[in-house]
């Protein structure tokens, strides 16, 4: 009977222990030294239970959806700041044989605008600059008298795209590189025209972001990678992340794939930073996500302006904030990302605010798999989604 009592008492004890709190927890931000970030923000800890339960799901998601056979890149989901599974596999460079790992920075592409957009943020926050002033007030070799920073964030400037106005005749020699530089200066001496109106309707263009770029080196009188480095990358502990500005490093970076695993060639574009070529992991931009719930790193104010859609033109449900994508439902729920794509790389950036959960896929080796990182949703909250398996950025 004791023996019994006892075995009893033990099973109800492990059960207890296995739904308390895991203690171990990995929310908290680090800055480069190792130090607790000013950043940092505690939350409720997972329980053992759900972590273990919520992993296996994860896995099971995974093999179906990613299939580490055919997959190159990295995937992670956390919630709370704890990471509850991730994946790694491939190659950063085939060709030398170097596999990706959990410290792999590889292209971001797009996802690039959501760090550009903040570090924006954070200088209005600072008062070196506000979001409604305008363009040539910050760079006055700007032709469009009318365009406001706000308007480069929310992709409302009516610009044209420098990938597309490069190709036209007699506006740029391909064979040398661009620069954010010569993006401004083609645009103050060349005819190149707008799209539409500043201000009258949503034409996502990474022109806006180049530019962005240059708005952030000129108000702070340094490099968009030093201030990168200095408000974003160091506080955070973001080690394995970096702006790619210099195409004499381009062997030193993990290389872009076709879905057949023929290596893309680096090109005249692949220079230009703010809109792109931030390569980074998903545990530092782990990090980064974390710091988005602090009013420390974003004050309230900023964080209300980035989150809130500014194109209703058309009805529906997409909407863009400043340097986010979201997803509008009736219900009232949102869902925020980014997701980008750059040669062969493809990438998704998920950031469930109202769950504390952090979605991220990135792939050096064309892919759509990143984008289908959204299926996940539902199961951290109420995202009526209609899903589509071959959906683009």
């Amino acid at each position: 009977m004791i023996n019994k009592f006892s075995s009893l008492l033990f099973i109800i004890f492990l059960i207890s222990c296995q739904n308390k709190p895991d203690k171990k927890k990995e929310s908290t931000i680090k800055d480069k030294d190792g130090n607790v970030s000013e950043y940092a923000v505690d939350f409720t800890p997972l329980t053992t239970v759900y972590k273990k339960k919520t992993a296996d799901d994860l896995e099971i998601f995974f093999n179906e959806k990613f299939n580490t056979k055919d997959f190159s890149g990295s995937f992670l989901v956390a919630k709370n700041g704890e990471i509850l599974y991730e994946n790694y596999s491939g190659y950063a460079y085939k060709e030398k044989d170097i596999k990706i790992t959990a410290e792999t920075p590889i292209h971001l592409a797009s996802v690039s605008k959501v760090i550009t957009a903040v570090t924006v943020l954070k200088l209005v926050d600072e008062g070196k600059l506000k979001l409604d002033d305008f363009v040539t007030t910050i760079l006055p070799e700007f032709p469009h008298k009318e365009t406001t920073v706000r308007m480069l964030l929310n992709h409302r400037s009516g610009l044209r795209n420098y990938a597309y106005f490069t190709d036209d005749k007699g506006v740029w020699d391909k064979k040398k590189p661009l620069t954010n530089q010569d993006v401004l200066r083609l645009l103050a001496t060349k005819d190149i025209g707008l799209e539409s109106k500043p201000g009258s309707r949503f034409g996502y263009c990474n022109t806006n972001y180049a530019l962005l770029a240059l708005v952030i080196e000129k108000v702070t009188k340094k490099t968009y990678p030093q201030v990168l480095q200095e408000k974003i990358f160091d506080p955070l502990g973001m080690k394995h992340t970096f702006v790619f500005d210099n195409l004499e490093n381009k062997e030193k970076v993990s290389q872009s794939y076709k879905n057949n695993y023929l290596r893309l060639a680096f090109e005249f574009l692949d220079q230009v930073y703010g809109d792109k070529n931030i390569y980074s992991t998903p545990r530092d931009l782990l990090q980064f996500d974390l710091a988005l719930y602090s009013e420390k790193f974003l004050s309230k104010k900023m964080k209300a302006e980035m989150f809130k859609g500014y194109s209703y033109e058309r009805k529906g449900t997409k909407n863009y904030g400043l340097g986010i994508r979201m997803l509008e439902f009736e219900t009232g729920q949102k869902y925020f990302f980014h997701n980008g794509w750059w040669h062969g790389n493809t990438a998704s950036y998920v950031t469930l605010q109202k769950d504390s959960v952090t979605l991220i896929a990135i792939s050096n080796k064309f892919s759509r798999k990143p984008y289908q990182t959204k299926r996940l949703a539902p199961r951290f909250g109420d995202y009526p989604f209609e899903f589509n398996d071959e959906e683009g950025e």
